[in-house]
């Protein structure tokens, strides 16, 4: 009998996951996800395929990646390379479908019978990838929500590049943002493509609030993401008291607001972990403050030090984030968060207790100024985050839902389910 942290099946399980962006080519969080949820199912015994877009990646960042990701032996990774470059991305972003990628595609679809096909950000691959069947046995299908891609060409609701999406106005959007629009979005793909998919899932329940009111009719279940428990252990990165950001250099994660904020903060540092497209310019708003100090991208393995020493973790997001990966990394080292008042961010901390919820600049530095002031309140906080994220977001806790799921979906799909059969 096969365990999986608390899960019993019958045999080993086949996996592929589908995803336009995997470590180290990689951004954010959707990508740390499938890792990590790739690791744990290859530690509890079962066999991973991972399929993403290099390309893709090359297409943002022509450099090579600075961070290195370990390996694992029961997980198989598999890079879309073109000899076309930047020609195979634009092809889908353009059609729908993976024109160039669709062999490589098919060929890993066909190499084993999978049991599970998981599709993830597949902005890049295109909805048309969803149709794709393996030539073995029929797999249940489902589709992780990360963003708001499915309704939204700019994954993230973020608006003519300056605000969250009030209405919809993808068309103008999309070209101020100086992207070709998406000629498929007008056309029934992406609905004949859903077709395909056995479940939808969304991180939170308010991405999958926003997905209905955005027009999205499937059904989608809330599954949020996890983190491992750390025992990252090591001296204080710095001695003066600090907070964190971690996370993209976008507009639309509001670090800007952070650093004009910390013109008002005495005593404490902000300490910003990350790349992105804003750090020059976020470099050049911090100036000469001696308090904002930019690390750049930070490892798995460095980036617990930071979150453990760190009196609070920030999330100052300006938009509709359908998660916050960050908060409960941030939790696992019995560090609080204090977030804006925005998308999922304000619901991770209600379900923990575990940090604050401000809305305005004033309230944002006064949240700082309590934290910093108070070690009790500090360590209450982070004790409830903890708690919380042992209880509700924790590999143990994610991988009992995550089977859950597999085995309603199966039951609804096949009426029994294929691995437990001999339980």
């Amino acid at each position: 009998m096969l365990a999986g942290q608390g899960v019993a099946v019958s045999r080993p399980l086949n996996f592929l996951h589908l995803t336009t962006f995997y470590p180290p080519y990689s951004f954010g969080g959707d990508a740390i996800y499938v890792y990590r949820l790739a690791h744990a199912l290859g530690d509890a015994g079962h066999h991973v395929d991972v399929i993403h877009c290099v390309d893709s990646f090359r297409v943002l960042h022509p450099e090579a990646p600075s961070v290195v990701f370990a390996e694992h032996p029961n997980v198989k990774v598999h890079p879309l390379r073109s000899r076309w470059g930047a020609l195979s991305p634009l092809l889908t972003q353009q059609s729908g479908r993976p024109f160039l990628k669709r062999p490589s595609i098919q060929h890993v679809l066909d190499s084993k019978p999978y049991d599970v096909i998981h599709f993830h950000n597949i902005s890049l691959l295109g909805p048309d990838v969803l149709t794709l069947q393996s030539k073995h046995r029929q797999s249940i299908k489902l589709y992780t929500a990360h963003e708001h891609w499915l309704v939204c060409p700019m994954h993230v609701l973020w608006k003519f590049r300056k605000r969250a999406c009030d209405q919809p106005e993808c068309l103008r959007c999309t070209v101020t943002a100086g992207r070709p629009p998406q000629l498929w979005r007008y056309t029934s793909l992406l609905n004949r493509s859903a077709g395909h998919i056995d479940r939808f899932t969304c991180p939170s329940s308010f991405g999958v609030q926003m997905h209905g009111e955005r027009g999205f009719s499937r059904p989608m279940t809330h599954l949020p993401l996890f983190a491992d428990d750390s025992d990252a252990v090591g001296p204080r990165p710095q001695p003066h008291p600090y907070f964190l950001y971690v996370g993209r250099l976008e507009k639309f994660k509001g670090v800007q607001n952070l650093v004009r904020a910390w013109e008002r903060v005495a005593d404490v540092d902000l300490l910003i972990a990350g790349t992105g497209g804003e750090g020059r310019q976020l470099r050049t708003r911090a100036g000469q403050n001696p308090r904002i100090k930019f690390l750049g991208a930070v490892s798995p393995n460095e980036i617990g030090c930071y979150y453990r020493h760190a009196l609070a973790c920030i999330a100052p997001s300006m938009t509709y984030e359908t998660f916050g990966l960050t908060l409960i990394e941030s939790f696992t080292h019995r560090t609080p968060v204090i977030v804006h008042d925005m998308g999922a961010l304000p619901e991770i901390v209600r379900e923990s207790d575990g940090g604050i919820v401000y809305r305005t600049e004033d309230e944002l530095v006064e949240a700082v100024s309590r934290v910093a002031s108070s070690p009790e309140l500090r360590n209450q906080l982070g004790e409830s985050g903890y708690r919380a994220f042992t209880q509700r977001w924790s590999r143990k806790a994610h991988l009992s839902s995550y089977f859950d799921l597999l085995a309603e979906t199966a039951k609804a799909k096949f009426g029994s389910v294929p691995w437990e059969a001999s339980l």
